[in-house]
């Protein structure tokens, strides 16, 4: 993984890693567009936090505004939240293999110290 790529990951996971930020999101999801507005409207946030929370997502391109008049309205990419749920995936994938490892190294110990005390 290059530099730069592993710099966008960071920056992945530290936008979803934002509870707040998984709210805009959400939402976002179930209605499709909105504007900053809007989410406020259903969301424990001010419109400013909403609008903060759109431009780090922006920022990794989960979410994309367009302009409507004097307003801007923010969707979801679901292409790169398709990216975003690989990235989840493969990380879930490691751990699983880590937790494994660790898991027959406990059991191998736990068995030698069985048969270290049948044998005594």
């Amino acid at each position: 993984m290059s530099a730069a790529t592993a710099g966008q990951e960071e920056e992945l996971w530290a936008a979803l890693g934002e509870p707040s930020r998984l709210r805009v999101l959400d939402a976002l999801l179930d209605r499709g567009d909105a504007t900053p507005t809007m989410l406020a409207q259903e969301l424990p946030l001010t419109r400013q936090a909403v609008t903060k929370h759109l431009a780090v997502l922006g920022r990794v391109g989960l979410v994309a505004g367009r302009r409507q008049g004097r307003e801007v309205r923010y969707a979801v990419d679901p292409d790169r939240l398709a990216e975003a749920g690989r990235a989840m995936s493969a990380v879930a994938a490691q751990w699983d293999r880590r937790l494994a490892r660790i898991k027959a190294i406990a059991e191998t110990v736990h068995a030698r110290r069985q048969a270290a005390a049948a044998d005594e």
